[in-house]
């Protein structure tokens, strides 16, 4: 599974980005999908997950701004970002679960696209 982010960038404090993850390769399927967060100087952070029935889950911190939603079918997973804060500036990295027949999932990692929010 390769996983590919796109749609950072630069935006100033309450504006507003749309992250995408394109998986690819050879896989019988993906269960849970998530965005993670990794700040200079932080710890990687998750921001929400979303499982192969739509069910989502975020962060606390970003409740109520962010959305998860995925297109199975397109085999992509995207991020709303909304009304953004400078606390919100870091790298937004893409996992997926590849789903294995009578195994446990395996995680796949993409290399994660730069948000930075800076007025």
């Amino acid at each position: 599974v390769q996983l590919v982010e796109s749609g950072g960038g630069l935006v100033q404090p309450g504006g507003s980005l749309r992250l995408s993850c394109a998986a690819s390769g050879s896989f019988f399927g993906l269960g849970v999908m998530r965005w993670y967060r990794q700040a200079p100087g932080r710890q990687r952070e998750l921001v929400a997950a979303i499982t192969s029935g739509g069910a989502t889950n975020y962060a606390d911190t970003v409740t109520g701004r962010f959305t998860i939603s995925r297109d199975s079918a397109k085999k992509m997973v995207y991020l709303q970002l909304n009304s953004l804060r400078l606390e919100d500036t870091g790298v937004y990295i893409c996992s997926a679960d590849e789903i294995q027949l009578g195994r446990r999932p395996r995680p796949y990692w993409g290399q994660g696209t730069q948000v930075t929010v800076s007025s």
